[in-house]
């Protein structure tokens, strides 16, 4: 690693900073959205901040698989402006919201199967049909989320990370105090609970989308892009797109599997183990997800300099990403294990005993401190590599190292029922685990061989 910094280029640093910075901002609106809806059930009762997270996740895992195929017009916009074709990357978008309405039925069978596994996994009945109930709400708006992922995705692609800020800020406006009244009942509304949390969402997902859509069709953008060329399907970048897209949403599908049957599996212990997850997840969110608007810039300056066959810049690119994130989530750790207590006690209900919520948090956020580097490397890795399409092996290695923990936490859990505490510490190894796996192929070169780059470009 410490050869890594001789690539330091302030230019560069200062252009990925450009890119990612906004993105950060977008990522950290998402965050936020999360975060106050939890904040908010939190204050009705730990049942309904537990139901929140266990029927949030359920909603993401149904349809991860498309936004990690979606997502990949990222790095396809980016690489087609980099080898100098900007008129095939509208097309990406025509490509991506066809796939988007062809995945319309797959998508209602997994609406349909996954409302009934609330009840397998051991939840109290009133968990239960909160869980349910929000996660009916969110898979209403799910095609215009994807549509939103694909249009979100090509603009940072082509650089204009700008605009997906503007368009994130603006739905997180629209969300958090439409998701107060709502929840709560003011200024008229009737107190919706849980209900109104999930409404708020899918009403800011879709004007959000929309402002996507006016910037889309701006004149400055049509022209320069040659969008009105656009809508025609392109089978050449269909596949493309699928080719090495596919391997990025199976990869983040079966990860969110394993992610969320761990859950799922953890929050059987109880209620309170249940609000001590979701209390460390929020925390976790609120540092994890930013992170990514960091790894949407790396692939984004990847594709494009692996478009042009400039290793020179990926190094460089590479020296940056790793710089910010190591600073960023060193000061996180810092924080994280000297400001436990009070972190968690943001969460305390207005009644009832909060101690062994309090107790538990406290020690996971323990091994949250100790992990938030290995996120770092993950995320910068993760993004070098998806930027240069390699996709099939980032597969590969994480959902193996996922599902090796799943089946290692099903024996914990439910086999030889340890604590709480040991299945959080075997959580922590498997992210320190990915850490170092990334890292080792990150160092080994591979991904950046003439050839193999010329199989990523092909059509």
């Amino acid at each position: 690693m410490l050869s890594l910094f001789r690539n330091f280029n302030r230019q560069t640093m200062v252009e990925l900073l450009r890119l990612a910075l906004p993105m950060v901002v977008s990522q950290g609106t998402f965050a936020v959205m999360i975060f106050t809806d939890r904040y908010f059930m939190s204050q009705i009762d730990p049942a309904h901040m537990a139901a929140a997270l266990g029927g949030g996740v359920a909603s993401f895992f149904s349809f991860c698989f498309f936004i990690g195929l979606f997502a990949y017009a990222n790095a396809l916009a980016a690489q087609y402006l980099g080898a100098g074709e900007p008129e095939k990357c509208p097309k990406v978008v025509t490509q991506g919201m066809i796939m988007t309405l062809m995945s319309a039925p797959f998508l209602t069978l997994i609406t349909f199967l996954v409302a009934g596994i609330f009840e397998g996994m051991g939840h109290e009945p009133a968990q239960v049909e909160l869980e349910r109930t929000y996660y009916l709400i969110l898979m209403s708006g799910v095609l215009v989320t994807l549509a939103k992922v694909c249009i979100s995705s090509y603009f940072a692609g082509i650089g204009r990370t700008h605009v997906v800020m503007i368009c994130d800020v603006f739905g997180l406006v629209i969300n958090v105090p439409l998701c107060y009244v709502m929840v709560f009942g003011k200024l008229g509304f009737p107190a919706l609970g849980i209900v109104g949390a999930g409404i708020s969402t899918v009403v800011a997902t879709v004007l959000a989308f929309l402002l996507f859509v006016a910037f889309y069709f701006r004149k400055e953008h049509r022209d320069t892009f040659g969008v009105q060329r656009s809508f025609s399907l392109d089978l050449k970048i269909l596949r493309r797109f699928w080719r090495l897209g596919f391997p990025s949403g199976l990869e983040l599908f079966l990860n969110v599997a394993a992610f969320n049957l761990f859950l799922l599996m953890f929050q059987s212990y109880g209620v309170a183990e249940g609000a001590a997850a979701a209390i460390v997840f929020n925390w976790d969110i609120l540092s994890f997800v930013p992170m990514i608007g960091l790894n949407v810039g790396v692939i984004s300056l990847i594709g494009r300099f692996v478009g042009a066959r400039d290793m020179t810049r990926v190094n460089e690119v590479m020296t940056a990403a790793f710089a910010v994130a190591f600073a960023y989530s060193a000061v996180l750790a810092v924080v994280y294990i000297t400001h436990r207590y009070p972190l968690v006690e943001v969460f305390a209900p207005p009644s009832g005993d909060f101690s062994a919520i309090r107790e538990l948090s406290a020690f996971m956020m323990i091994g949250l401190s100790s992990y938030v580097m290995a996120d770092a490397v993950i995320l910068v890795s993760g993004g070098i590599l998806r930027g240069a399409g390699d996709t099939r092996w980032l597969m590969v290695a994480s959902v193996s190292l996922h599902w090796a923990m799943l089946v290692a936490q099903f024996f914990i859990i439910r086999v030889f029922e340890l604590s709480p505490k040991v299945s959080w510490m075997a959580f922590v190894a498997l992210v320190l685990a990915i850490a170092l796996v990334y890292a080792l192929r990150l160092r080994s070169g591979r991904w950046r061989d003439p050839e193999v780059l010329e199989t990523v470009m092909a059509e």
